[in-house]
């Protein structure tokens, strides 16, 4: 699953070939990848707007066009691609926005789970997902007396709270497993009885390793790739994630795989006790 990091090599990727274009018309082959409005609204809203910028907030794709917000969220296995309007549609593309120069872009998503929003700009803060979501990493307002009050009544382990993207946005799986091996933290921890160096440590990981993994590309399992067809480089670096009876980096004790809320969990019992 494309986490923060790649997301934001699929963002730059996408500002780098589509910025000022506009959107002549949208095709949508698989209806429920629109979560809001309804199809047909989208589709005649969407026309005729330029895109003029492309942000990220989270896993959050954003495209900034002249009246509205298009959010898209890629999901498992969303990725875009930019072809030539006469170019074969693969049953895969869902969604394809053709802009004024013939060029398209299309929304290829094999298990069909990516959504898209378009939201006027005005009711940005009341309709969509980001009005619930917590902080961006590196976020000045992103402390320690902050975590300390999102956490202070969850009891779960905090391996579950880093992927809750109410209280950090943009944590998943994977980063999730790396932050806590880097803090020296155990993901079964309960989340209220981290101490305060634990906490600093969860804030000053989750920027490091965030930042080094967009510099590398993200990190590509499975079958993820950018907008360009730019593999991640970043799992050449991981410590844990996905290393089950490899030794530690740090020990060399046997790295150890566990469920943690369904999910997949690597770590050391050494170094996160």
């Amino acid at each position: 699953m494309p986490e923060l990091p790649e997301v934001e090599t699929v963002v730059q990727g996408l500002k780098r070939k589509i910025l000022n274009k506009t959107i002549q018309k949208v095709s949508v082959y698989y209806d429920k990848i629109i979560e809001y409005p309804r199809v047909e609204e989208f589709s005649e809203k969407i026309q005729n707007q330029t895109i003029h910028d492309i942000k990220r907030y989270g896993k959050w794709i954003i495209f900034i066009l002249d009246t509205d917000y298009l959010l898209s969220h890629l999901r498992m296995e969303g990725k875009y691609f930019i072809k030539e309007k006469n170019a074969i549609h693969n049953k895969h593309e869902h969604v394809t926005f053709l802009f004024t120069n013939n060029e398209e872009l299309r929304y290829h998503d094999v298990r069909k789970f990516g959504k898209m929003l378009l939201i006027p700009k005005d009711k940005i803060a009341k309709i969509g997902p980001l009005k619930e979501m917590g902080k961006e990493p590196w976020d000045k307002t992103l402390t320690n007396t902050y975590l300390e009050e999102k956490l202070k009544k969850k009891s779960i382990p905090i391996k579950s709270s880093l992927l809750d993207q109410s209280i950090i946005v943009g944590i998943g799986n994977i980063y999730a497993d790396e932050i806590l091996f880097s803090s020296n933290i155990n993901p079964l921890k309960k989340s209220n009885a981290l101490t305060s160096k634990e906490r600093q440590a969860i804030i000053i990981n989750t920027r490091k390793i965030l930042e080094k993994a967009i510099e590398k590309g993200g990190t590509t399992i499975r079958s993820y790739t950018s907008v360009n067809g730019v593999h991640g480089l970043f799992q050449q670096e991981l410590s844990v994630h996905g290393k089950e009876n490899q030794p530690c980096p740090i020990c060399k004790s046997k790295i150890l795989k566990i469920k943690v809320a369904g999910r997949g969990t690597y770590y050391c019992p050494h170094c996160q006790k």
